[in-house]
């Protein structure tokens, strides 16, 4: 079941995009739910509010814009999928601070596409995230979850996971970076230096041959990389533009 929901306080807009993503998902033979909410306020004071995997926010809305209702998501919810919809590009950098996944222009022609192109990133990657590996850790066999794992960092011949868990825990294990990044690196992984293999979800920010995770870790990204890695992070976020 997909849980998704549509912020916006236009509602002709609203009923369009919720003909698109309806159209969308039952042609893919997904099960799914969409509610709508005509402000951020009345999104933010659902009880259904943390129990969305996708939500399509209008950023110019009235008393909480768009914006200001993504960060209080944000808050309390770092693994839903936020998508902006917008006329206005110019908001893009605030976006980078509360991981939107995809800006979308309401006057771009190509609308439709764009939120299919959207739902087909975002759903590819819940499907990843619901997978489940066992590893040998030195702490012992531990089943994790992909999308808990924010990067993987090589060190004296060993291996750390840092976690996004409720611990925020670390496992070690002894194996070579080269060969988790071989059985694990095409589901949302990217290899940014000899010794960091990072989740793209957890990336907040990247400049010249550093990154900015949204837990506020600095990652070295090695030179013949940088370009690889800036492209990557780029795809990721989608900023759909005429």
């Amino acid at each position: 079941m997909i849980n998704i929901a549509i912020c916006d306080d236009e509602e002709l807009f609203i009923k369009k995009e919720k003909d698109i993503i309806s159209k969308y998902v039952q042609a893919k033979g997904y099960e799914y739910q969409i509610d709508v909410y005509l402000s951020g306020k009345k999104f933010l004071e659902s009880e259904k509010s943390n129990q969305y995997d996708i939500v399509f926010l209008d950023i110019s809305m009235g008393e909480i814009d768009g914006i200001e209702t993504a960060k209080c998501i944000r808050s309390f919810n770092n693994k839903v999928y936020l998508v902006f919809v917008t006329a206005f590009i110019i908001y893009s950098t605030e976006g980078y601070k509360v991981d939107a996944s995809r800006y979308i222009l309401k006057n771009d022609k190509m609308f439709e596409t764009a939120i299919e192109e959207s739902l087909c990133s975002i759903i590819s990657k819940l499907e990843i995230a619901d997978q489940k590996y066992i590893f040998s850790f030195i702490e012992g066999k531990i089943e994790v979850n992909l999308s808990d794992i924010v990067y993987i960092e090589s060190n004296l011949h060993k291996l750390i996971f840092h976690m996004n868990t409720s611990k925020k825990t670390q496992y070690t294990i002894y194996e070579k970076l080269d060969a988790i990044d071989a059985e694990i690196g095409q589901a949302g992984f990217c290899r940014i230096h000899k010794s960091y293999l990072v989740n793209m979800k957890y990336i907040d920010d990247i400049e010249r041959y550093k990154i900015s995770l949204n837990d506020g870790t600095t990652l070295s990204i090695a030179k013949k990389r940088y370009p690889v890695v800036k492209e990557a992070f780029v795809m990721n976020m989608g900023v759909y533009d005429d």
